[in-house]
């Protein structure tokens, strides 16, 4: 990390009990010349992998339900979210996190996966950063149920959608997770569907 703009970085620790949470104070140099000492909260959780898998023969997607307390003490009354898979990179490897998470999650195994783009998720305070990909799949690529791995206590339910229901849902409500309607969005746009 360098930038002419930064100066008198300092770091504490606030807490590390599930990821770590610190704080930084630092001098900001503004556009007008001016130094200015800020503090800011940074919220590290690692980076992670997201896809969309698709059957453009069937005309579906596949995405997961699963319950996200964040959301529930949120507003989100049930705290389900509707999501495509995902999870955080084990190793740094983005490509080989996803299609270990989509087959504990979804039960396929698949071999193919393009990366598609990749985005900050929230800059204004968390670190991570997430790959974007997406990957076709069929019925013989299913190896099990799916549901995510036992020691991670996910529970996750795993829906087979038309595409088109899912642009509804994401239009409706149903579908509020960012990553998923980031794909779902990329996929109408690129015209997945249409070829």
């Amino acid at each position: 990390m360098t930038s002419d703009r930064i100066r008198n970085m300092q770091r504490e620790l606030l807490s590390d009990n599930w990821y770590s949470l610190e704080k930084i104070t630092f001098e900001y140099l503004r556009d007008d010349g001016v130094w200015e000492k800020q503090i800011r909260e940074t919220y590290d959780r690692g980076n992670g992998a997201a896809i969309l898998l698709y059957n453009v023969e069937k005309g579906k997607v596949v995405l997961t339900k699963q319950f996200r307390m964040p959301t529930y003490v949120n507003g989100n009354e049930d705290g389900m979210m509707i999501e495509v898979c995902a999870g955080l990179l084990e190793k740094g490897n983005a490509e080989a996190t996803i299609k270990m998470e989509v087959e504990e999650e979804t039960g396929y195994k698949i071999d193919k996966v393009k990366k598609v783009f990749e985005a900050y998720m929230s800059p204004g305070s968390v670190t991570e950063i997430l790959y974007f990909f997406i990957g076709e799949y069929d019925d013989a690529m299913k190896v099990s149920e799916g549901g995510g791995a036992e020691d991670e206590t996910e529970n996750i339910d795993v829906l087979e959608l038309d595409f088109k229901k899912a642009l509804g849902m994401m239009a409706s409500g149903e579908i509020k997770d960012a990553k998923t309607i980031m794909l779902l969005q990329y996929a109408q746009v690129q015209q997945i569907f249409d070829q």
